[in-house]
């Protein structure tokens, strides 16, 4: 409930509805951007809504990027463009974010938003399958260690094969982003993966 008016948000990481809508009210919505709000006001009545990433997601999201300074990034499984837009929003101005979606009609919905916050330029949306993607980047040399972070939200039955091939890009620098979220909440955790300056945030993933 917002300003008496509910909007779908996507559970995170508490048990207790109660609290968790208690942080929303009282720490995430007052630190949310309002650009932010209207896309996902404008995504609320996807009938896939619940593939959106919530508030408080996108604020750990940005804060992981200021962490390590990130300023080339890439996004696999973009929906409607929450998380890109919350990415874009973080990076520099000559930041740049790569997102890959199968679907552009749902990336869509929240274009207008991107344009409004005047962050398009940072962004390039690729509609396709992400691993051929990932396949080519990989072939350039240049893509090696290129990316500072990566954000994973896709199928599930490709997240092995996602981070494999993130982590090859990565290079021989060491990934170092700790993940200490146990039982069902592990699997968000890995859909966050840093890449190469990600070693100054001191922190590595593991299963």
């Amino acid at each position: 409930m917002e300003n008496g008016k509910k909007i779908y948000q996507p559970h995170g990481l508490l048990e207790s509805d109660e609290l968790y809508q208690y942080l929303l009210n009282t720490s995430v919505y007052p630190r949310e951007p309002q650009i932010l709000k209207e896309l996902r006001a404008a995504s609320s009545s996807h009938p896939l809504a619940y593939y959106g990433t919530a508030p408080d997601g996108g604020q750990f999201l940005s804060l992981l990027m200021k962490l390590v300074n990130a300023k080339k990034t890439i996004e696999v499984g973009v929906f409607t463009g929450y998380s890109l837009l919350a990415t874009a929003l973080t990076l520099p101005e000559d930041g740049k974010v790569i997102g890959i979606d199968i679907d552009r009609k749902a990336y869509e919905i929240g274009l207008p938003s991107i344009k409004k916050a005047g962050v398009e330029h940072k962004i390039d949306f690729i509609e396709s399958p992400a691993l051929p993607i990932l396949d080519n980047l990989l072939q350039d040399p240049a893509n090696e260690g290129a990316f500072d972070f990566a954000f994973v939200d896709a199928d599930k039955t490709n997240s092995r094969n996602y981070h494999e091939r993130l982590r090859t890009g990565q290079g021989r620098r060491r990934n170092r982003v700790r993940q200490h979220v146990m039982g069902r909440h592990r699997d968000l955790a890995r859909r966050i993966l840093g890449f190469s300056r990600a070693s100054e945030a001191g922190v590595e993933p593991h299963d």
